[in-house]
C-alpha cells in the first residue's frame, strides 16, 4: 500500500503560512514566553493531526467498523495525548497557558476540518472505484 502524502504536506504548508502571517505580530507585540507557547501548540497540534492521517491510513483499507475504531477510538488517544502534552508543557516547561491552549484550538480546528475532508475525499475515491 502506498501512502499519499499529499496531506502531511498540506499540513506542514498550513503550518508554514499560518506561521508567516503570525510571525509579525508575534515577535512584534508578544513576549518570548508567548511566541514559544504559541509555537509548542502548534507543533503538539501538527503532531496530533499526523497520527491521525496514520489512523487513516492504517485502517482504510479494513473493514468499516475497523476502520471507525481505529479513527474514532485514535480521536480519544490522541486527544488524552494532547492532554497530557499540554499539562506537561504548562505544569514543567511553564510555557504561557493561555497562549498555548488558543494556539492548540486554533490549530486543531483548521487540522480537524482538513482531517474531515481528507477522509471524505479518500470515502469519495473508494466508492467510485
Amino acid at each position: 500500500m502506498t501512502r499519499d502524502l499529499r496531506f502531511p504536506g498540506a499540513v506542514v504548508a498550513v503550518l508554514v503560512v499560518v506561521a508567516g502571517v503570525s510571525a509579525y505580530p508575534l515577535l512584534r507585540y508578544a513576549s518570548g514566553e508567548i511566541v514559544l507557547a504559541v509555537a509548542a501548540g502548534a507543533l503538539l497540534s501538527m503532531l496530533n493531526v499526523l497520527l491521525g492521517f496514520l489512523a487513516i491510513e492504517r485502517s482504510f483499507e479494513k473493514s468499516y467498523t475497523t476502520f471507525l475504531k481505529y479513527v474514532i477510538g485514535g480521536m480519544g488517544v490522541r486527544l488524552l495525548l494532547m492532554l497530557g502534552g499540554m499539562l506537561l508543557l504548562i505544569v514543567a516547561v511553564r510555557v504561557h497557558a493561555l497562549a498555548l491552549m488558543v494556539s492548540m484550538l486554533v490549530f486543531y480546528v483548521i487540522y480537524l476540518a482538513m482531517e474531515i475532508a481528507y477522509i471524505q475525499k479518500k470515502m469519495s475515491a473508494k466508492n467510485r472505484d
